[in-house]
């Protein structure tokens, strides 16, 4: 990391940006070699050091058909967006933030008590309330699971 000065390491801290953001934005790797990129709301949890987000999606479509073919992911999150002004001099201007940005595998996930537990996780991280969900609900959607054992954090404050 360049900035040192902005980096995180501290896992509460790292853990507080999952929480507060609720926008996860996937990077996939497209068969053209270009990446492709699709903003997805998201749960998460951690095991073992590894940050573990969970998705959802439609039961067909393009990043089902990626991941697939190249489990490989990029998960980037960012909150705390705010202008810092900068008068009448565009170059000081800038912008906080808090981010992570991880390196992982993606899977579609076939258990339906694990989708059930991403689908709460998703839903708690959303709106703050826990939900009851049942296999029927699930079954209506797939959900992904992005295992994300290295990952950074950076913050720029006021």
């Amino acid at each position: 990391m360049r900035r040192k000065d902005r980096e995180i390491t501290d896992m509460n801290q790292i853990l507080d940006i999952a929480e507060r953001a609720k926008i996860l934005h996937l990077g996939l790797m497209d068969d053209d070699g270009y990446p492709y990129i699709v903003p997805l709301n998201y749960g998460f949890e951690t095991a073992d050091g590894s940050l573990i987000f969970y998705m959802h999606s439609a039961k067909e479509g393009h990043k089902l058909d990626l991941i697939r073919r190249n489990a490989k992911v990029c998960v980037e999150l960012e909150c705390g967006t705010e202008l810092v002004p900068g008068g009448d001099i565009p170059c000081r201007y800038g912008l906080t933030y808090a981010s992570v940005v991880g390196w992982g595998t993606a899977e579609i996930v076939e258990d339906e008590q694990e989708k059930v537990r991403g689908l709460k996780l998703l839903m708690k991280n959303q709106t703050g309330r826990d939900f009851e969900m049942d296999g029927r609900m699930a079954s209506a959607v797939e959900v992904l699971k992005a295992v994300v054992p290295r990952f950074t954090a950076k913050a720029r404050r006021k």
